[in-house]
């Protein structure tokens, strides 16, 4: 016979980590390093990353 894992059910609680606060508008803003700056129509931008559920914003300085 072959190794049979068992398969555990995420809970809710599990499966909504970190995206509730988001969900509510209350994301954690990061500046993305990888790509600190952009230009957009010649002018500077930066690029922010939500730590909890990675949603993306750019912002003009």
């Amino acid at each position: 016979m072959s190794n049979v894992l068992p398969f555990k059910k995420p809970s809710a609680k599990e499966r909504a980590r970190g995206r509730t606060l988001c969900n509510s508008g209350f994301h954690k803003w990061v500046i993305d390093t990888q790509k600190q700056f952009d230009s957009r129509q010649g002018k500077l931008v930066t690029i922010h990353r939500c730590k909890r559920c990675g949603h993306t914003k750019v912002t003009a300085d």
